[in-house]
């Protein structure tokens, strides 16, 4: 078989699969185990693929038709154009997280120096993302998982940052960053009569990174009263949020005396982040 003949069968089995993007999904998979460039494919449509070069690639597309994410399957994700180590002690990035690391930096642009602390920092690609953009500010990262924690040392060590990264296990906000001018924080959302609607993929995401309790907002209710109560500097705070969430999450920070707050919208035009003031 070649390269082209192997896309088509495996595109075609995982099509039948429920897949989303199976061709997609089969050349990714295929590059994968090649050690190729996806776009390489196309140079190599007729080469003849041996057994062995197969074999590796029969294991991963029955493990992507079962659902296991494509990320999780190559071992990366791409997250504002660069490469994180991404597997299941994490959250998946998302586009939308892009977006709101895109959001922060225009925000503190003007901020000399800024102390920016990333609550929930899972696989450790927003705060990692910051200080790359940013290589004058000091960035903290919070997760209450030391496997997530493992998971953003790691992708530190990648990026050259194991030195510039502070880390804190903690439930929410560290007890040692308590003047910082930026908290970011996706947190989980997910409201708990939902997770098992969610697709097979989210599925492989860790429990911890997608519960947010009954309403969806139990973390982020937790870090407004924190936040508000004991951070002793003036702050900027920016949310990732559910769907359907921004006029509960703004109610709730204006009860924490949060000021200046308002919602914007993501790409599909959905309230997706609340930024507020504080002090």
């Amino acid at each position: 078989m070649t390269v082209l003949d192997v896309i088509v069968s495996a595109t075609g089995y995982l099509e039948k699969q429920g897949v989303e993007n199976p061709r997609l999904n089969a050349e990714h998979l295929l590059a994968h185990t090649l050690g190729h460039k996806r776009l390489q494919l196309y140079m190599e449509f007729d080469r003849p693929l041996s057994d062995s070069e197969r074999a590796p690639l029969r294991e991963l597309v029955k493990s992507r038709a079962a659902g296991v994410p494509l990320q999780h399957l190559m071992g990366n994700a791409a997250f504002f154009g660069r490469d994180f180590v991404c597997d299941s002690r994490a959250l998946i990035p998302r586009p939308e997280t892009e977006q709101l690391v895109e959001i922060v930096l225009k925000e503190i642009k003007d901020h000399p120096s800024p102390v920016v602390l990333d609550v929930g920092t899972g696989s450790g690609v927003i705060a990692l993302t910051v200080a790359l953009e940013r290589p004058d500010a000091s960035v903290h990262a919070t997760d209450i998982s030391p496997d997530a924690l493992a998971l953003a040392a790691e992708n530190a060590a990648r990026h050259g940052l194991a030195d510039r990264l502070i880390f804190h296990q903690a439930d929410l906000l560290p007890p040692d960053c308590r003047t910082p001018d930026c908290i970011i924080a996706n947190l989980p959302y997910i409201p708990q009569g939902e997770i098992a609607r969610l697709s097979r993929e989210v599925r492989h995401d860790p429990i911890l990174a997608l519960d947010g309790g009954v309403d969806g907002l139990d973390l982020i209710r937790r870090l407004a009263s924190d936040a508000g109560t004991n951070v002793q500097s003036p702050f900027l705070i920016a949310l990732e949020i559910g769907h359907d969430q921004a006029a509960g999450v703004r109610d709730l920070l204006a009860a924490h005396n949060f000021r200046d707050i308002r919602s914007l919208h993501d790409y599909h035009n959905i309230e997706r982040f609340v930024l507020a003031k504080h002090g």
